[in-house]
């Protein structure tokens, strides 16, 4: 069934397929391929299969049954636009965000190409927030100009794991932008300067900036551990979120 979930910029995690292959660098580390492994050796429902894709159209209506309003991020253990997931089965997972209006559904892929050609024929729920992950320059931000052409409520970018300084990103069309990272023995070490280099941007464009951890290393570029290194940047804490008319308190 769905779950509470510690990520930061949601409530729960629903999750009607799990598996994925890996695509690009930020893929490397995969904290769900860790998980899944795990769970499939504790023998867990619907991870028989441990990180080989898989659907689950059992977990299809969870989110129905759930009367309070919630943010949901769909498939934090896979990545909805996998090539492997038939848009019959994507029609029905949009089927269900439709019957569920009250909820939010965030979805964030690194396949953007692929998302932005499924909603060139399918409309997006008005109660969906399409992401992609923009790691690097080489590999994220291409995605971005995928993103950028789908009619979506909100459009958002998640720069974790963040591996190297972007420069300069066009948020034209960008409704929020999310910062971390990388957790895991083998994390690589993010910069303290991409970050604020990100922020800058956000704030010159007026888009909402939530900086979701620091991860294994440091601001000062120390390995500590996930925990102890936080996610308080220059003294405070970054939430801002986008827009949600009628929804006052998000995260109670």
């Amino acid at each position: 069934m769905s779950t509470k979930t510690s990520i930061e910029w949601t409530e729960r995690t629903w999750n009607p397929t799990v598996g994925c292959s890996k695509i690009s660098p930020g893929c490397a580390h995969c904290y769900a391929e860790v998980m899944a492994m795990r769970l499939k050796a504790m023998r867990v429902k619907g991870y028989e299969n441990g990180f080989r894709l898989t659907l689950l159209p059992e977990r299809l209506d969870e989110p129905i049954g759930r009367k309070r309003p919630t943010l949901y991020f769909v498939n934090s253990m896979s990545d909805l636009f996998h090539e492997e997931i038939p848009d019959g089965y994507l029609l029905q997972v949009l089927a269900v965000i439709r019957k569920a209006p009250h909820h939010i559904f965030q979805i964030l892929t690194k396949r953007a190409e692929r998302m932005a050609e499924f909603f060139r024929v399918n409309k997006p729920p008005c109660n969906v927030w399409l992401g992609v992950t923009v790691e690097n320059r080489a590999h994220g931000l291409p995605r971005l100009d995928a993103l950028r052409g789908i009619a979506a409520s909100v459009r958002f970018v998640s720069a974790e794991p963040l591996l190297e300084e972007l420069i300069e990103i066009d948020l034209t069309g960008i409704h929020w932008v999310i910062v971390g990272g990388e957790s895991g023995p083998k994390a690589r070490p993010m910069k303290r300067e991409w970050v604020l280099n990100i922020r800058r941007m956000c704030d010159e464009k007026g888009v909402p900036f939530f900086f979701k951890q620091w991860g294994e290393w440091g601001s000062d570029g120390l390995r500590r551990g996930k925990k102890h290194n936080g996610r308080v940047l220059d003294g405070r804490t970054w939430d801002a979120l986008p827009q949600m008319p009628g929804r006052q308190q998000v995260f109670a």
